[in-house]
């Protein structure tokens, strides 16, 4: 793999580090500003929305600038909003740099998945993409549980200081390490949004919302779960957001690996298993050991998912996909959104902490008869498209009129 892609990695984990350290610090944060704990939400809310806004905005903006310049621009743009919030004199303007750092957040991941599946060759592209997101799932195990130590130890502002700092680092080791790639030739905004007209592409995106909001409808209500159903002190929830961290680091490398080689077979396993082991998790919640491996094992299918659905976008969007894969990453954070809402309704409607993971087990059922439908049709336009080239006239005729 080349070093580019480590400059990649490195701005993912800045990224992957200041989306979710937050979430640990919003005590800290609602008490220096004088909110109450969900005004302080707000913030985790507002990134949310700023990624799926930003990724096309970002993307269509960048349409006519070469992809390693786009590349650093974001890089920029991810640090002024981390300097805003380090330095925040009141709780909107650290809103506002919220939302600034956000927006760089999906075209990075769009633009950097084009660029890292540029670099290698064809039989590699899932592995270069899941290199780049490794960044982001080290941030989990690494960034995450450090930035929230030295925040509440420290101060949170030291720790939007320092994510400023990686996203620095991010820039340098793009500005040496990325090759110049210049945008194909023909290609234009037009052609980036005649994507979307995909059928394929749009079960893609739809695959990436249901199966990643499958995680994130249990993961977001990890910490009453375990207090209150496995008996975990309030304490544990850290170690056990590290094993989940870690499984997202394995299960991305795996993910990456056995995409190159088997792309629809890997996401029917890992959606399929995910959906069993979201539904065991109601079991296995009430049982210390048994609910710490559940939870690495969720971290791994869930990103297990991800290199081969940023690469079914990529191959689905083919001739130009660098918008489509920018929206495919808001997909991912309208899953979180959409499974963490679900997640909450069914817990206020009385079922219970470990009553999301029902409905994370539902939403990744659902993906993978999504994944079903898709390839079914991929069959179908192949052996349509061969007989229209190779049959009868009288064939053709008929494939055609199909």
């Amino acid at each position: 793999m080349p070093l580019a892609l480590l400059a990649l990695a490195i701005g993912a984990f800045g990224i992957g580090t200041t989306e979710f350290v937050i979430m640990g610090l919003l005590p800290e944060v609602a008490g220096d500003f004088g909110v109450s704990i969900p005004t302080a939400g707000l913030l985790v809310t507002g990134y949310a929305l700023g990624v799926v806004i930003g990724a096309p905005l970002m993307t269509v903006l960048g349409t006519k600038v070469p992809r390693k310049r786009m590349l650093m621009l974001l890089m920029g743009l991810f640090i002024v909003g981390n300097l805003l919030s380090a330095v925040a004199p009141v709780f909107a303007v650290m809103l506002l740099g919220r939302v600034v750092a956000s927006l760089a957040h999906g075209a990075f991941f769009g633009i950097g998945s084009v660029v890292a599946a540029e670099l290698v060759a064809p039989d590699k592209k899932a592995g270069a993409i899941a290199m780049m997101f490794t960044g982001l799932t080290v941030a989990n195990v690494i960034g995450v549980p450090l930035g929230t130590l030295i925040g509440q130890h420290v101060g949170w502002r030291v720790t939007f200081a320092i994510v400023a700092a990686l996203g620095a680092v991010g820039l340098a080791g793009i500005a040496k390490l990325v090759p110049e790639l210049p945008r194909p030739e023909g290609v234009h905004l037009r052609h980036e949004l005649a994507a979307f007209k995909n059928a394929q592409v749009l079960l893609a995106m739809a695959m990436t919302v249901l199966g990643f909001g499958g995680v994130f409808a249990a993961i977001t209500y990890i910490a009453p779960m375990m207090t209150h159903i496995a008996g975990f002190a309030d304490g544990s929830v850290t170690w056990l957001l590290v094993l989940f961290g870690l499984g997202m680091v394995g299960g991305n490398l795996i993910g990456g690996k056995f995409a190159d080689r088997a792309l629809m077979p890997m996401l029917y396993v890992s959606l399929g298993a995910l959906a069993v082991v979201l539904g065991l998790f109601t079991l296995t919640a009430h049982n210390k050991i048994a609910a710490a491996v559940t939870i690495a094992l969720i971290g791994a299918l869930g990103f297990a998912t991800v290199p081969p659905l940023q690469k079914r976008v990529l191959d689905q969007a083919h001739g130009a996909p660098t918008l489509a894969s920018a929206v495919n990453i808001g997909a991912f954070n309208l899953g979180n959104a959409l499974s963490a809402w679900l997640g909450g309704l069914v817990i206020a409607a009385g079922f219970g902490y470990t009553a999301p993971n029902w409905v994370g087990a539902a939403l990744a059922a659902a993906a993978l008869v999504l994944a079903f439908v898709s390839a079914a049709l991929e069959r179908r336009d192949g052996a349509l498209s061969a007989v229209a080239t190779s049959g009868t006239p009288a064939d053709r005729r008929t494939a055609v009129h199909r």
